[in-house]
């Protein structure tokens, strides 16, 4: 064999063992995560004005009362009047209420879709993704849990966000969130594996609904030193708002 072309064997030997070790990480955005097939839908709720889905709402309040066996005869036949006005108005308006009451079941599973399904082509991938971790109850073999959200507050001052932008997290090593909304840059393996905990966060009992669960291999805080004086200020607060309810706001040496 020519040492040209043994050297040229082993080289690309060597250059494919290298790559069958390396695993490269897809770093993802948060809007990667949902199944782009469901995202596009019809939803003729979605092309009302402010006013005519007010006014949608009220002939379904409206049809509802006038079905129940409630009210005397002239209240029941001012309701009749505000149902006919309504109806009218919105058929000028080219609204079928009808028509449009009926797609209620079909539009509630084309968003609950959007909102849930995971994009197949991430699941079992090795991904990079940036967000806010708020710490969870460890699961029952000790490991240590959190979830990750694509904006500071969610969950807690603000509403949870659809579950295909909820990630749950099994971290390992020795890292968790010391505070909640703790931003990271968070690797590993990303699956579809929808579930739900209920646990206590800021403002309360919070369904923690997820499309995702993410195996880390690696976390990277990313801390500024306003987040850490915020975090300590807030910690600070609690401590005191603690003590005024133990001592009806009464300070320690009264």
């Amino acid at each position: 064999m020519f040492p040209w072309f043994r050297a040229a064997v082993f080289a690309g030997l060597v250059l494919s063992g290298h790559s069958a070790m390396a695993t490269p990480h897809a770093t993802l955005d948060w809007s990667d995560l949902p199944d782009p097939s469901v995202q596009v839908f019809d939803d003729p709720y979605r092309d009302l004005s402010p006013e005519q889905f007010d006014d949608v709402l009220f002939v379904v309040r409206l049809r509802g009362r006038l079905q129940q066996d409630v009210g005397g005869v002239e209240e029941r036949q001012k309701w009749q009047e505000l149902l006919t006005e309504t109806e009218d108005a919105l058929a000028k308006g080219g609204v079928d209420v009808d028509w449009l009451l009926d797609q209620r079941e079909d539009v509630k599973e084309r968003r609950r879709k959007a909102g849930t399904n995971g994009n197949p082509q991430l699941d079992g991938q090795s991904v990079t993704l940036t967000g806010f971790a708020i710490p969870a109850p460890n699961d029952p073999d000790g490991r240590a849990v959190a979830y990750l959200v694509p904006e500071r507050g969610m969950c807690s001052h603000m509403p949870p966000p659809p579950p295909n932008q909820m990630i749950r997290v099994r971290l390992n090593g020795d890292w968790a969130p010391s505070y909640f909304h703790e931003p990271v840059r968070l690797t590993g393996r990303l699956t579809i594996e929808p579930s739900v905990q209920n646990m206590m966060v800021v403002d309360g009992l919070v369904p923690m609904n997820a499309t995702f669960k993410l195996e880390t291999d690696s976390v990277e805080t990313l801390e500024t030193k306003a987040d850490g004086l915020e975090w300590r200020q807030r910690a600070a607060d609690r401590v005191r708002a603690a003590g005024n309810r133990k001592t009806g706001g009464a300070k320690a040496s009264e």
